[in-house]
């Protein structure tokens, strides 16, 4: 986990508008798509810019909080590809997929669902995770991210992630974005 750069970003972050809460909402989504150490990284880096700019605890979402609206026939549907494909491997993951990642963390309401997508697809290409991509960017043109927005988002990430990752994500984003509905 790279922190050298971090409280650059987060203090221009928030010098730009997003709000104590919004970054907060970034770390614990990122928790889950880019592992555990590295948000807690983040946690101690956010947590010296907060108290630098006298943020509190009030300033940041609720642990629990009304959720969104869930798209039951979606997550129905992604339930049950997930529980068949990977059930009998790994049930453990499959049930902490359905419970924790998605009637959880995606309806935290503190962040609107295209904003986590793009978090989550941004993650899936700086860590090399291709074989994510599909889906979540799929769920990302759902959620209102538009063809062009996943090209500038493989351009932004070439800076930061290499562009290796950049490039590995390219043909995934292509065959994404060719196969929508025009």
């Amino acid at each position: 986990m790279q922190t050298i750069e971090m409280p650059f970003h987060f203090a221009f972050a928030l010098d730009n508008g997003v709000t104590p809460g919004e970054l907060s909402e970034v770390i614990t989504h990122l928790a889950f798509y880019a592992g555990w150490a590295s948000a807690m990284s983040a946690v101690a880096v956010a947590k010296e810019i907060f108290h630098q700019r006298g943020i509190g605890q009030e300033q940041l979402p609720p642990v629990k909080a009304k959720p969104l609206a869930l798209n039951e026939e979606g997550e129905r549907q992604r339930a049950t590809q997930v529980a068949n494909n990977f059930g009998a491997v790994s049930p453990g993951l499959v049930q902490n997929t359905t419970d924790v990642l998605f009637r959880d963390l995606w309806l935290r309401p503190a962040l609107s669902p295209r904003d986590r997508s793009l978090i989550t697809v941004s993650a899936l290409i700086a860590n090399g995770q291709t074989g994510q991509i599909t889906y979540h960017l799929g769920r990302a043109m759902d959620n209102g991210l538009t063809a062009s927005e996943a090209g500038e988002i493989v351009t932004h990430l070439a800076f930061y992630a290499g562009w290796p990752n950049a490039f590995s994500a390219v043909p995934v984003v292509k065959e994404v974005v060719e196969k929508r509905p025009k």
